[in-house]
């Protein structure tokens, strides 16, 4: 008598459990959720993030927070969300490649894809090769003959270790045999103010951030990650008319929440960002930013995670990348 009676209370406590996580989801959300970005104010990331915090605010009624948490590439915020509370109201805004290549380069303490649940793309990210305004390269050729001949090589600042702009340059790079030392920053906008009085010889900001730099001559861009010229920038070329097509990285950005967070919870997020991306205000902002908008599953967006994962290992031994 004992057996039966046993497991139809263990049925009876599923039952209970997955209609309490229902009703849960069916609530959510009922307080403030908070969106970490482990990169600086006024980057690409912490930017798009709070376009997407306006209208996911919005949809829901709940204040939508912010919170820049920098340190290792992205790494502390990622562990600060990885390790809270998994009920979807603590979530990261991430670069699918950074978030990866941090610890594949032995210097994160979160696992990449076993530590969150993935919720869906944010936006992709389309970055350009800028020089300062008075560098004597005119081109990206010229740049790398200068990168040949100047002491040391070029010095390529970048925002953040392992964040696309970084990967992507680093590639062109080594594949042109151009010597060069990185200089890695906590986000865009640090990056930015040493690109624009020289302290670096260039840089892969995204649009956005270089936009107004570039019209009023403090930049110069030599060439573009995107699979079109700009209509901004109709004479730069792309890399895939320059010959460089296969040095492109994933330029991907994604939300997740912890490992652990309820399927339901998760859908349900899921299901009001990919609502936020059709805000008409969201999306012509993004589009003059040059990041456009991506939303996928959650299962597509676990897929790319792995297989991030596994390309930026060996990436990272390709690139000889350390802790920062």
């Amino acid at each position: 008598m004992t057996r039966p009676f046993t497991r139809r209370s263990a049925l009876a406590a599923i039952g209970l459990s997955l209609f309490a996580t229902s009703a849960q989801a069916q609530d959510f959300p009922s307080r403030p959720i908070t969106i970490m970005v482990g990169l600086a104010a006024g980057g690409i990331t912490d930017i798009t993030a709070r376009l997407y915090a306006e209208a996911v605010s919005k949809i829901t009624g709940q204040r939508v927070i912010v919170e820049n948490k920098t340190g290792a590439g992205g790494g502390v915020a990622a562990a600060a969300v990885q390790n809270a509370t998994p009920d979807g109201y603590t979530l990261l805004v991430f670069s699918g490649s950074q978030h990866a290549t941090v610890p594949a380069a032995g210097n994160a303490t979160y696992e990449p894809v076993k530590g969150f649940a993935p919720v869906t793309f944010l936006f992709n990210s389309v970055v350009v090769l800028t020089v300062p305004g008075d560098s004597p390269a005119k081109t990206m050729k010229e740049l790398h003959e200068l990168g040949r001949k100047k002491q040391g090589g070029l010095t390529f600042g970048t925002p953040g270790l392992g964040s696309p702009s970084h990967l992507l340059g680093a590639k062109i790079l080594l594949a042109d045999k151009v010597p060069f030392e990185a200089a890695h920053y906590r986000g865009g906008s640090p990056m930015m103010a040493d690109l624009i009085t020289g302290r670096v010889d260039f840089s892969w900001p995204t649009l956005s951030t270089s936009r107004s730099y570039l019209a009023d001559g403090k930049l110069r861009a030599l060439a573009l990650d995107a699979d079109k010229r700009w209509d901004r920038l109709p004479d730069v070329p792309t890399l895939d008319e320059l010959g460089y097509g296969k040095q492109k990285v994933a330029s991907w950005f994604a939300l997740a929440a912890p490992a652990g967070t309820p399927p339901a919870v998760v859908g349900k997020l899921n299901e009001i960002f990919i609502k936020a991306s059709q805000d008409p205000e969201l999306r012509r902002r993004t589009e003059e930013n040059g990041t456009p908008l991506a939303t996928s599953t959650p299962q597509h967006m676990g897929k790319a995670m792995e297989e991030e994962w596994q390309t930026m290992q060996q990436l990272a031994k390709v690139l000889n990348l350390r802790p920062q």
